[in-house]
C-alpha cells in the first residue's frame, strides 16, 4: 500500500495541458487531485479543500502565486510547492520568502516532482506526529 495513497493535492496551474498532465500523473500515483486555474480563486479553493499539499504556479491570472502563497499562510499550514517557468534566482528567493516549502522549475520532470512531493508530505506527517 502506498503510504501517500489518498493524500489530497490541490494543483493551482492556469496552463490546461500542464494541469491535465499533473492530474493524470499524480492520480496514477495514488493521489486525490483537484485543479484550480486562477490565482484569485486559489485562496478559497485551499480553504475549502484543506489539501495535504498545494502545487502552486507563480504566473497565474487574477493573482500571482507569490501573493497567493503569502495570503494563505495565515490559515494554511501544509506544504506549498511552487512551480514556475521563471529562470531567475530572485523568483526562487521571493517564493521562499512568501512561504513556499519547495520550488520546481518548468519543464517539469515528473519523477523529480513526485520525489519532492513525497519528501514534503513525509516531513509534514513526521512533524505532526512529533508535535502530538
Amino acid at each position: 500500500m502506498n503510504e501517500f495513497a489518498e493524500k489530497h493535492i490541490l494543483v493551482v496551474e492556469d496552463d490546461a495541458e500542464i494541469s491535465r498532465l499533473l492530474r493524470v500523473f499524480l492520480t496514477t500515483e495514488g493521489f486525490n487531485v483537484q485543479v484550480c486555474q486562477r490565482g484569485d480563486q486559489a485562496p478559497l479553493a485551499i480553504r475549502q479543500a484543506s489539501p495535504d499539499l498545494v502545487v502552486l504556479d507563480i504566473l497565474l491570472p487574477g493573482q500571482d502565486g507569490l501573493s497567493v502563497c503569502q495570503q494563505v499562510r495565515s490559515f494554511y499550514h501544509g506544504p506549498i510547492l511552487m512551480l514556475t517557468a521563471c529562470e531567475d534566482d530572485v523568483s526562487e528567493l521571493t517564493a521562499f520568502r512568501s512561504g513556499a516549502d519547495d520550488y520546481v522549475r518548468k519543464p517539469i520532470r515528473p519523477d523529480v516532482l513526485l520525489m519532492r512531493i513525497q519528501a514534503l508530505l513525509k516531513r509534514c506527517s513526521t512533524a505532526v506526529t512529533h508535535s502530538e
